[in-house]
């Protein structure tokens, strides 16, 4: 099977651009890459890994069986990319706090929420309903899922508060998890459940005031983190307080 059509061929071939041959070949394999893998990643969240075959996958993205093992060998190969995807596209659409606002504690209650919001995106809930459910048989797969999507949110986040809050890195990792443990439940097991509905269309962070109970991250902040600027000023205040003994000494 054909994998473009000759409007598409001959589109790439006269653009404007000087592209070689080698060029337009190069950009037809990146597009029909990323088309296998956002189609690879939706066949995955339907039926789950071991019920998805590289047959099925070809035929779902209109191309040959030839196409597809020639970009991925074998469906590991295909699945541990598709989590690399996951992994570019879910850190685009969290950031990092410093995104959020510029009140440090806003920041975290801000990023908090939109783990959260995402969370009860359909994509990405569907993707802890596959990790979960593959865990057993492919622990390395379901691993990689929950680096993606838990141990990177968590990282970045412990990072912020290292800088921001001036704690220090084993205390702000432990701030960190507590407090993305806190803000996902009960929001992530009645999803997980099907007792709350997923979202089907991606949640915008200009909805995140709507779509989340930002009030209850930030009373789990206080709970958490009672000033997250108290270690910094501190510190700030006993640099102050030394340095005219050191200029008297």
């Amino acid at each position: 099977m054909d994998d473009y059509s000759d409007q598409q061929r001959r589109t790439e071939v006269n653009s404007t651009v000087p592209f070689t041959w080698r060029d337009v070949m190069a950009r037809r394999g990146e597009a029909l890459r990323e088309h296998i893998l956002d189609t690879a990643k939706l066949a995955f969240l339907e039926t789950g890994f071991e019920r998805t075959s590289m047959d099925a996958i070809a035929a779902r993205a209109e191309t040959s069986k030839r196409s597809l093992y020639a970009h991925f060998p074998t469906k590991d190969a295909l699945f541990a990319a598709v989590v690399e995807r996951i992994r570019t596209l879910f850190d685009e659409r969290m950031g990092v706090p410093a995104d959020y606002a510029e009140q440090p504690l806003e920041a975290i209650v801000r990023y908090c929420g939109r783990f959260v919001q995402l969370l009860c995106w359909s994509s990405v809930g569907r993707m802890v309903r596959l990790g979960i459910g593959e865990a057993e048989r492919l622990p390395d797969l379901a691993a990689g899922l929950y680096d993606v999507l838990f141990d990177i949110t968590t990282g970045n986040l412990a990072a912020y508060l290292v800088t921001a809050s001036g704690l220090a890195n084993q205390k702000a990792e432990n701030a960190a998890n507590e407090l993305i443990g806190l803000a996902i439940h009960p929001t992530l097991p009645r999803l997980l459940f099907g007792v709350d509905p997923l979202t089907e269309e991606m949640p915008e962070r200009t909805s995140l005031a709507t779509d989340v109970d930002l009030d209850r991250i930030r009373r789990l902040v206080h709970l958490v983190m009672p000033s997250p600027m108290t270690d910094h000023d501190a510190t700030a205040n006993d640099r102050r307080a030394a340095r005219p003994v050191r200029e008297r000494g």
